[in-house]
């Protein structure tokens, strides 16, 4: 008697496009990856050093979303072999205005040569995920309350000590503050109705 193949249910899909898409630029301890493309300890990039690109990167995708949004640091972790930078929306994203605040992040993406991993299109937590050409897993999502995260995951790189992100926030630093509170500033465009 042959036994019926179960599909995986929903929640384990999501659980694995959350925890495995984001992760999927960390490498090897030689800091290959196994693609062809070459990760940070390859080129004797360390931490602080990969953690100055993700905040460049960060920057400038918030840059590149018009209008304007206010951010503010996330916390910053390190890992086995890599780092994570992340800037919180403090902006009301209303739920019509969701996708089209992932489509200008992936547009910017996108024109500037990185590659779409994943796009989760759910109506409630929709995310882009992206990967540049030298191994740095970018992201967008929105999560509880209907809240933006950008986060930057370096490949694999060098040990050493980080130092906090110099780039100020366009809004309050809330410095020693976690959890952030949600999102509490209002814009005519994103917060409002789309059309």
């Amino acid at each position: 008697m042959r036994r019926a193949k179960r599909a995986l249910p929903p929640v384990a899909v999501v659980l694995v496009l959350a925890l495995g898409v984001p992760l999927a630029g960390c490498g090897s301890e030689s800091g290959a990856r196994g693609d062809g493309v070459s990760a940070g300890k390859e080129k004797g990039v360390d931490m602080q050093e990969a953690a100055e690109q993700s905040d460049a990167m960060l920057d400038a995708v918030l840059k590149g979303i018009d209008p304007d949004v206010q951010w503010a640091h996330g916390p910053t972790t390190t890992r086995a072999c890599g780092v994570t930078r992340r800037r919180t929306v403090m902006t009301v994203v209303s739920p019509e205005r969701r996708q089209t605040f992932l489509d200008r992040a992936e547009n910017f993406w996108r024109k500037n040569g990185y590659r779409i991993k994943a796009v989760n299109k759910d109506e409630k937590f929709p995310a882009v995920y992206a990967v540049t050409r030298s191994g740095f897993g970018v992201s967008v999502s929105f999560r509880g309350k209907g809240q933006a995260f950008l986060e930057a995951d370096s490949p694999c790189v060098k040990e050493s000590k980080v130092a906090d992100p110099t780039t100020e926030p366009n809004g309050p630093a809330y410095k020693d503050v976690y959890p952030l509170p949600r999102p509490n500033v209002r814009s005519d465009f994103w917060s409002g109705k789309g059309q």
